[in-house]
């Protein structure tokens, strides 16, 4: 049910604070009472919070994001195929492992989302939502090779989740992988052409690839744009 307006607090004649973060009776003071509240300022001007944003790299749970880097980066040093693997050992922490080990959901994982990487080289946004690819026998055969560990080594960094990962080949040829900094980070933070061709995968199977070019040229310039309702028609389909 709605509510009449004329019940409607401030037509009720009720009242409220200016500023719930100064005065008596605080935000902080009903939610946080050991918070520090002179943090709010600090350094304003100076240090944009917007810039701390994590922008992950892959459309998958967050803690499959280290374990694909590490594929993509012992790949990049000595690149191989899926036919030529014979195992693929992961390390988590135990309690991040048991957030994606072996579920039913193709984008939380682990198992599947490493075995599409092996196949597909990368991993975009369709590929971790084909739920049907599941019970593809090529994925599946790849997946039998994945291999997670429970590390707990790896629990002592936390909140900080790192990663590792071994690649054995059927030559017998062994290659790993640490990251401590997923890729998207403010520690290890994406190129601007990396950013574009997370965007592009994204919005063109929607807009197609002529509106999101636009799109993404027009945000990347957004300071240029002098009435925002410009916007409007680039994010419209058909």
């Amino acid at each position: 049910m709605s509510a009449s307006p004329s019940r409607l607090p401030g037509r009720a004649g009720w009242n409220g604070v200016d500023d719930i973060f100064s005065g008596a009776d605080t935000f902080f003071a009903a939610y946080a009472p050991k918070a520090q509240p002179d943090r709010l300022i600090d350094k304003l001007g100076e240090r944009y919070e917007i810039a701390q944003t994590d922008l992950k790299k892959w459309s998958v749970g967050s803690p499959i994001q280290g374990p694909l880097d590490a594929i993509e980066a012992i790949r990049k040093k000595a690149p191989f195929e899926a036919g030529q693997v014979k195992r693929v050992t992961v390390r988590l922490a135990p309690s991040v492992a048991a957030v994606v080990d072996n579920r039913d959901i193709p984008d939380i994982c682990l198992q599947h989302m490493v075995a599409v990487m092996l196949i597909d080289n990368t991993v975009s946004f369709h590929a971790a939502h084909d739920k049907t690819r599941m019970q593809d026998p090529a994925v599946l055969g790849e997946r039998a090779k994945v291999n997670l560990v429970r590390d707990e080594e790896l629990a002592k960094l936390l909140p900080q989740r790192e990663t590792i990962v071994e690649i054995e080949l059927n030559s017998g040829a062994r290659q790993s992988e640490r990251v401590s900094a997923v890729r998207g980070t403010p520690r290890n933070p994406m190129t601007r052409d990396e950013v574009i061709e997370k965007a592009s995968d994204l919005i063109t199977p929607v807009l197609g690839r002529e509106a999101s070019n636009r799109l993404i040229e027009t945000v990347l310039a957004i300071e240029t744009v002098t009435d925002i309702r410009s916007l409007r028609r680039l994010l419209q389909h058909g």
